[in-house]
């Protein structure tokens, strides 16, 4: 019998969540302190900045808003109302390992999270932050909004990869982890 077709609405979301993941290590994965500052075009965006905005946006949608859990280093101790682009100026001149170990520890974080937060309260439960409009999203609202990040992002990292070294596909090899 085919998993996709036995697997929860909740397993179905996380794979998706993970594919998402994986795609995005794959076009990250692997450069050097040039590959990952590199700018094209009329954009300043880097891969280095855009695997450390995912690192951020990964604690702050997952472990922040879904999971109720503080941000941890090294985002407690930033003040982005100073800093407001802290992430992207760290992703673009930090240390590629660097770089990529935050982004690895944000994901691992999340993983954990999520898998208890999904057990305690499902899909359908409540986030553990209100809307301004006093509104609170449902956990399965969240792993959406999470997906989607991951899907237009993941499409900057294409653009961007390939104007580094012209690595191009839609998905990663199945010999790829992260």
């Amino acid at each position: 019998m085919d998993d996709a077709t036995t697997e929860t609405e909740a397993e179905a979301l996380l794979a998706v969540l993970e594919r998402n993941r994986r795609t995005f290590a794959w076009k990250t994965d692997g450069l050097d302190e040039t590959g990952l500052r590199a700018v094209t075009a009329a954009s300043t965006m880097t891969l280095g900045g855009l695997i450390a905005h995912m690192a951020l946006v990964e604690t702050d949608w997952l472990a922040v808003k879904v999971a109720g859990q503080g941000y941890g280093p090294p985002w407690e101790g930033i003040d982005f109302d100073a800093e407001p682009d802290w992430e992207w100026r760290f992703g673009a001149q930090a240390a590629p390992d660097d770089v990529y170990a935050l982004w690895r520890a944000a994901v691992q974080r999340s993983r954990g999270l999520m898998d208890a937060v999904v057990a305690e309260r499902g899909l359908a439960g409540p986030s553990s932050f209100t809307w301004p409009d006093g509104r609170t999203p449902t956990v399965r609202r969240m792993l959406l909004d999470m997906i989607e990040e991951y899907a237009r992002h993941t499409g900057h990292a294409d653009l961007l990869r390939e104007a580094v070294d012209g690595r191009v596909g839609e998905g990663a090899p199945p010999d790829f982890s992260f």
